[in-house]
């Protein structure tokens, strides 16, 4: 069983940049392929960016290349994305998500394990 918390939501000016943080505890979360996941209110959660277990291959939403950058630290058991140039229709909830498959994947369903997600708010 892995547990994730994410953090470092909070209000951002467009324009502006945000790095999320995501906690993993318990399992092999190390072995696990990582990916964000956002939600904005009345739409369906959507994929952000995903990591490879080992960290070299990464993959990201059309909407969000490059200015997102997805990253994890294997020896803290932590994930993060540092997401520029941030934009009101970004407005969402962000989660965090473990697939126990170590490669990158886009889908909802191939996350086993995810967080309670964090609200990040950007204003125009």
């Amino acid at each position: 069983q892995v547990q994730l918390v994410e953090s470092g939501g909070g209000l951002v000016q467009a324009g502006g940049s945000l790095r999320l943080s995501c906690a993993a505890s318990g399992g092999t979360s190390k072995s696990y392929g990582m990916g964000w996941f956002r939600q904005a209110p009345g739409k369906e959660r959507e994929f952000v960016a995903a990591i490879s277990w080992s960290g070299v291959t990464t993959d990201y939403a059309d909407s969000v290349k490059g200015r997102g950058t997805i990253s994890r630290d294997n020896v803290n058991n932590m994930l993060y994305l540092q997401m520029n140039s941030m934009k009101p229709e970004e407005t969402a909830v962000y989660y965090c998500a473990a697939s126990a498959s170590g490669y990158i994947k886009r889908r909802r369903g191939d996350y086993r394990y995810w967080g309670q997600g964090t609200q990040v708010t950007v204003s125009s």
